[in-house]
């Protein structure tokens, strides 16, 4: 089945968006009053706890829901249309195949969707399926089903790829290979908007981070931007004992390994100094993006 029109819509810098958006489920409040945009040739990350929203955005971007209030666009279109998916590959978070299909079938069947796919060999190399193309998906490991559904996202030449938590269940190698076909897609002039509960991921890719709690917008801006407004620095020491000021402050111990979150980590090891501290193995570093987003959302550091 192939498209009638491969006209791209829209030519702007922004490919998708929420203005103003709500969405409720019963009496849970998803989103509350969401203003979200995805641009052009970005990695964009969508990051939040368990329930904070990002699904729900994801779903009303691709037109699976429609808001209560607010709109959502793609392609400056009605996600709804299928003018404006046309040119939109998907990942979501929970994927199931014919269990009787094999990996070639399935990946046939969505490639006969668009009329200039990928082939499917590029897909099998891509996304490391080479071995598994002649097998059903019933007996793919979840690790593989999760390669072949990211396959499926890019089968179609996308112009944006939604990734809803795309390495979940993948070892450390598949998780780095899928980085870096990421990357190379973006370099390439493609759209990525993910959501992953790897913050290293979220730091590894985007160019641009969106941190969403409780159906609302926290943070956006770079990763350095998002760490820089945490404003804190992690200092980590042994010793075999602490000075007491130290409880009134952001500590970890660990046997005799002491961290400690503070904005003036100068301040901290004059103090330790004058205090008569017996310590060793100092370190100072800059805050991750997971500690700053902890930090953010209200979480422990």
């Amino acid at each position: 089945m192939a498209m009638a029109d491969n006209k791209i819509p829209g030519q702007g810098e922004e490919l998708a968006a929420l203005r103003g958006v709500h969405k409720r489920f019963g009496n849970i409040a998803a989103l509350k009053g969401v203003d979200l945009e995805v641009r052009r040739g970005e990695i964009m990350a969508l990051l939040g706890p368990n329930g904070a929203g990002k699904t729900t955005a994801i779903s009303l971007l691709l037109g699976r829901r429609k808001p209560d209030q607010g709109t959502a666009a793609l392609f400056g279109l009605d996600p709804r249309l299928p003018a404006a998916r046309r040119w939109v590959g998907a990942t979501p978070q929970e994927t199931a195949f014919p269990w009787t299909l094999t990996v070639m079938e399935v990946l046939d069947l969505v490639r006969a969707h668009f009329d200039h796919a990928l082939s499917a060999k590029e897909l099998l190399v891509k996304f490391d399926l080479v071995d598994l193309a002649a097998r059903q998906t019933g007996g793919l490991s979840g690790g593989q089903q999760r390669r072949l559904a990211v396959a499926l996202a890019f089968a179609g030449r996308p112009v944006i790829v939604f990734l809803d938590e795309p390495t979940t269940g993948l070892d450390v190698e598949a998780r780095r290979s899928l980085w870096k076909t990421i990357r190379t897609f973006s370099e390439e002039g493609g759209t990525v908007l993910l959501t992953t509960h790897y913050l290293e991921e979220a730091e590894a890719l985007a160019d641009r981070v969106v941190v969403i709690h409780q159906g609302q917008v926290l943070e956006e801006g770079s990763v350095a931007q998002i760490r820089g407004r945490v404003n804190l620095q992690r200092v980590q020491f042994e010793a075999s004992s602490l000075p007491g000021f130290l409880r009134e402050m952001n500590v970890r111990r660990e046997n005799e390994t002491c961290t400690v979150y503070v904005q003036d980590s100068d301040e901290l090891i004059r103090r330790l100094v004058m205090e008569g501290v017996q310590f060793s193995n100092l370190e100072v570093h800059r805050t991750s993006l997971e500690e700053a987003f902890l930090v953010l959302t209200g979480g422990e550091v």
